[in-house]
């Protein structure tokens, strides 16, 4: 989730339509200047008795910032509390109940991205023995509840946490229950942006399959491989989904800034506070029209503020964000990215890709989104199984990865980043069927082992 820097300066206010898409305009660049940027959340949990910390206290979440701070992160306060810190390697930030994330900073290769994720991990580790903490990376918590789970000093999430339960079943359990690795990657322009996105929103639950790792709920399997997916198909209708219109003749940046302005707001912030907005109209607010800011209209900031509120698989800001993904250790952390990076940043790979896909339906996609939480790798899609496809997609991802040549020291490319996934397809079985494998097996039905065997 976002976080949100004040700064002194006014932003400037939105004048005109031509304002609200030059956020997106403004991310065309050549393709010298693409670049990677890996976000990855894991669990925060005490060793001895594997409950998840609050924010306060000697061993709480509040300690664990203030303890990264030694290697040169800086403190990003609200309200007088560290909520995230700032740093080289990017961001380090606070989902609703104290899911720890990483936002990297954007990268030139995979081999980048995945020293910076080794040195996050490292600090986190060092910071976490001291105060008796672990690190699992899963895309569910496997043995809680709602009401044994912390929440975090963010004034947002207070906002969205009394909003949810109005729109949607499950949202509370998106907030505070789930982890995800995204990957977020530039375009040079709005018809490589158009392409790009069409692509890895119809293979997006491709991603969602290779990376299904949350079968548990409560302790117990709870019949799905991503659970974590499910529970976006009740979370916010007016902000998930599919999105039909991306694969509509004319898409553009004209049309997802439409999407935006009809997805209800969540909140504006004004001298530093967040005023709970939730539910309005930002094309009201464009007219002026909001009873709680009379006569006031949105700023530049307003509205990249409300880009980050919208939850579908792929989202646009100034770049595409993939958002289809469960959390998992380090080596999937790296597997995610070179994914998207072979599939989108290699022309000859994106016309392939593009070329699988390209004679779906909208039906077909609906249909392989629902099955894909339950069913992972043995989900339909025309002529056979996401199982099958899987094989063609990462031979399309591993040449597209060979012809970026991006080498490192030892000479080696990107395409050795994918080998978790080749592993997966080649045995057929998820992360979640292994953990279910041993549920049911050497666990002897205990699922606090996950917390041996999925920590960093």
């Amino acid at each position: 989730m976002s976080t949100r820097e004040d700064s002194e300066a006014a932003a400037p206010p939105i004048e005109s339509r031509a304002d609200l898409l030059a956020v997106f305009e403004k991310g065309c660049k050549p393709k010298t200047a693409w670049r990677i940027g890996t976000e990855h959340e894991k669990f925060v949990y005490r060793c001895d008795d594997h409950a998840a910390p609050p924010y306060e206290g000697e061993r709480g979440i509040g300690a664990l910032l203030e303890g990264l701070t030694r290697f040169g992160w800086t403190a990003i306060p609200e309200r007088g509390k560290t909520i995230a810190l700032k740093g080289d390697d990017g961001n380090v930030s606070l989902e609703p109940a104290g899911q720890f994330e990483l936002s990297g900073a954007p990268l030139e290769t995979l081999h980048q991205t995945c020293s910076e994720a080794q040195r996050h991990l490292a600090q986190v580790r060092e910071v976490g023995d001291e105060l008796g903490l672990g690190f699992l990376g899963v895309g569910m918590w496997p043995d809680k509840t709602r009401e044994e789970l912390p929440i975090m000093p963010k004034a947002r999430y207070g906002i969205m946490r009394n909003y949810m339960p109005k729109v949607g079943s499950l949202g509370l359990d998106m907030m505070l229950r789930t982890a995800t690795i995204q990957t977020n990657l530039d375009y040079a322009s709005e018809a490589d942006m158009v392409k790009k996105f069409r692509v890895s929103l119809a293979l997006q639950p491709l991603a969602t399959a290779l990376f299904a790792s949350s079968p548990f709920t409560e302790g117990k399997p709870n019949g799905y491989l991503s659970y974590r997916s499910h529970i976006w198909t009740d979370t916010d209708p007016d902000r998930t989904g599919m999105l039909p219109f991306v694969f509509e003749d004319g898409f553009g940046f004209e049309r997802w800034a439409d999407y935006m302005l009809d997805v209800p707001m969540y909140f504006a912030v004004r001298g530093g506070e967040y005023l709970d907005l939730a539910g309005q109209s930002f094309r009201r607010f464009l007219g002026g029209e909001l009873e709680a800011l009379p006569g006031e209209r949105p700023t530049v900031e307003d509205w990249t503020d409300h880009l980050s509120t919208s939850f579908p698989e792929v989202r646009l800001k100034s770049f595409l964000e993939m958002r289809g993904a469960d959390g998992g250790p380090w080596s999937r952390i790296c597997a995610l990215p070179a994914l998207w990076v072979g599939l989108l940043y290699d022309d000859t790979a994106l016309a392939a890709a593009w070329d699988l896909v390209k004679d779906w339906s909208l039906d077909d996609m609906a249909s392989l989104r629902a099955e894909v939480p339950k069913l992972a790798l043995k989900a339909g899609v025309p002529g056979g199984t996401l199982h099958g496809l899987a094989k063609e997609v990462l031979r399309i991802a591993e040449a597209g990865l060979s012809a970026r040549a991006r080498l490192n020291t030892a000479g080696d490319n990107e395409a050795g980043f994918l080998a978790p996934l080749f592993e997966i397809v080649e045995s057929g079985k998820t992360p979640a069927e292994r953990m279910l494998d041993a549920y049911h097996g050497r666990w002897n039905g205990d699922v606090t082992k996950v917390y041996e065997e999925e920590s960093f």
